[in-house]
């Protein structure tokens, strides 16, 4: 009886230490190192966080109502990987994002990452320090490249870094609004983040009937 107990004993021990090396350790490459806010501030003596220059979230009820406002957007929406795509400069042409210009990030980055927030980070001549950061502009994006994006990849949402009107793509604006795509707009610090490996929080005030609001914005970075 003894042996036999001593068999059973030492084979427990034996199968417990071997699913203890089996255990999966935590990748190191997963922690964050650091948290860059993205969010703006309103401009210079102002009391009120709706100016221009304050960052904000425009959920998909501002362009078709009925659709989620932006304390309706489902949480799992608002914690996304972050994907920073440069927006090119092209002489006499409009400096929006293309389909080509997505393969050819695709081809150095690898994959959109799927339900990402796409960030459209402006460069060079791009830059808003260089042009009217405090006016209005369209999407950054062609339609066909947003609708990749949308159909392809399954993205939850738009990052830019100027006050935006997407009133002048009302097609675009729809199929943003029936896929739940949110768009932040005067987001900031584009430049210190990384083009992939970083992960969003966006957090927008609780009111429940605002099509439009005040957000606040994370980016955790490796």
């Amino acid at each position: 009886m003894r042996i036999r107990s001593f068999i059973i004993a030492y084979s427990l021990v034996l199968a417990i230490l071997l699913f203890a090396d089996h255990r999966p350790v935590p990748a190191q490459g997963n922690r964050y190192s650091h948290v860059v806010d993205l969010t703006g501030t309103p401009a210079s003596g102002s009391s009120t966080v709706t100016q221009s220059s304050a960052t904000r979230i425009i959920a998909p009820a501002a362009l078709i109502p009925g659709t989620w406002s932006a304390a309706q957007i489902p949480p799992e929406r608002l914690v996304a990987p972050l994907v920073v795509i440069d927006l090119p400069t092209r002489p006499d042409q409009p400096a929006q994002l293309s389909l080509t210009d997505i393969a050819d990030w695709e081809s150095r980055h690898g994959v959109v990452a799927q339900g990402a927030v796409v960030a459209i980070r402006r460069v060079g001549a791009a830059s808003p320090v260089a042009a009217d950061s405090s006016r209005a502009t369209p999407l950054p994006i062609a339609a066909d490249a947003a609708q990749f994006l949308m159909d392809a990849r399954y993205i939850v949402g738009f990052a830019i870094e100027t006050p935006s009107d997407l009133t002048s793509d009302r097609a675009l604006a729809r199929q943003l609004a029936l896929h739940g795509i949110y768009v932040v707009d005067s987001a900031t610090r584009f430049s210190s983040l990384s083009e992939t490996g970083s992960l969003v929080i966006v957090a927008p005030a609780k009111n429940k009937i605002a099509s439009e609001s005040p957000v606040r914005v994370l980016a955790m970075v490796r």
